[in-house]
């Protein structure tokens, strides 16, 4: 029985288990706050740390925030700042994990094969069916997604950080400060709107939305949407780990 250590790094929390083939946790997750300043080697030491409180495993999935390309990060939205998200960016901290090879390091530290993807990428790996074009957008921090054709995930878009309206990105708002800001049921009305929206632009076969802040969907605004767009469990962040082997391209 292969083993996987799914790691989920958001810009809050870093959170892990260790899950069968099935996709079943042999260990009750463990969590520690997303420590900043956050240089890519305390990132290393963080994740060994957390995969040293669970049992063995085969091998490692880390899904984290920004585009990551063949587990090399392009740019990361949060791990650049001083104080965490909505602080002020420290370009030293930029320079830093432009170009870091997140694979290779992980290989070493953690002593196992690692496939290194974006958060929202290894939350749809847990939820999609597989079937026609499927579009996963993660609510937290900010603003994830991930799109898959025929259960096989596409290249990665940082569309959260495309302008939407004042100036602002996606990834501002409708994320966690905008929420608080508003309210859930304002901030409900401002993710439906963000759906309809993206639907001419996507024509998704079905849209799943995931994350933390999913849940705070108000149930009438959700009905709103339409049967297309189903809220997933938070969990599909780690679970997604084992399936995201078999989802990625070669």
């Amino acid at each position: 029985m292969t083993t996987t250590l799914a790691i989920d790094c958001g810009g809050g929390g870093i959170k892990a288990s260790v899950l069968d083939e099935a996709g079943t946790m042999r260990a009750q997750p463990v969590r520690v706050p997303t420590p900043y300043p956050l240089p890519p080697t305390l990132f290393v030491q963080t994740l060994g740390d957390l995969a040293g409180k669970l049992p063995t495993a085969d091998r490692a999935t880390v899904g984290m925030p920004g585009m990551i390309r063949h587990g090399v990060v392009v740019a990361t939205p949060h791990y650049v700042t001083r104080n965490g998200p909505r602080t002020k960016v420290d370009p030293d901290l930029v320079t830093q994990w432009s170009g870091f090879d997140a694979r290779t390091a992980l290989n070493d530290a953690l002593g196992l094969p690692t496939l290194v993807l974006n958060d929202a990428e290894v939350h749809g790996a847990g939820v999609v069916a597989g079937t026609g074009l499927e579009l996963v957008l993660t609510l937290g921090t900010g603003l994830g997604c991930a799109l898959f054709d025929g259960g096989i995930l596409a290249p990665h878009l940082e569309f959260s950080q495309a302008p939407v309206r004042w100036g602002m990105s996606y990834d501002t708002y409708i994320g966690e400060h905008e929420r608080r800001r508003l309210g859930d049921a304002f901030w409900s009305r401002r993710i439906r709107a963000i759906v309809d929206g993206l639907r001419p632009v996507f024509l998704w076969d079905r849209l799943y939305i995931g994350g933390g802040n999913a849940r705070r969907i108000r149930p009438e605004q959700l009905t709103r949407m339409g049967d297309d767009v189903v809220v997933v469990p938070n969990t599909a962040g780690i679970i997604g780990g084992v399936r995201a082997w078999s989802l990625t391209r070669p």
